[in-house]
């Protein structure tokens, strides 16, 4: 069974930094490109961040980019997004995926709560 399970989400003041992970297990990680993409309170679902299944290929949302850094560990199936210099429209639930290629995602996690206030 697929699992992928989200942590590290919280409160967090206007230009402060939070580590998200997602721990997967169930398939073999590092064959798979993996996504984050958030879901901020009333929208729809906005792609984050991807990277390739070994890690030295990423990309991201232009309204993230140069804050956000995506990794991953396959040796402890595990994803990563580090956020920096936060903001309040970053404020979402955050989500891993499993990712197929053209916006296609096959599994996803339950979600990590991200919210900036101050």
């Amino acid at each position: 069974e697929v699992q992928l399970v989200e942590s590290g989400g919280g409160l967090v003041q206007p230009g402060g930094s939070l580590r998200l992970s997602c721990a997967a297990s169930g398939f073999t990680f590092s064959s798979y490109y993996m996504s984050w993409v958030r879901q901020a309170p009333g929208k729809g679902l906005e792609w984050v961040s991807r990277i390739n299944s070994g890690g030295d290929s990423t990309s991201y949302a232009d309204s993230v980019k140069g804050r956000f850094t995506i990794s991953r560990d396959n040796a402890k199936n595990t994803l990563y997004l580090q956020m920096n210099s936060l903001k309040p429209e970053d404020t979402a639930v955050y989500y891993c995926a499993k990712d197929l290629g053209r916006a296609q995602y096959d599994y996803w996690g339950q979600g990590t709560q991200v919210t900036v206030s101050s």
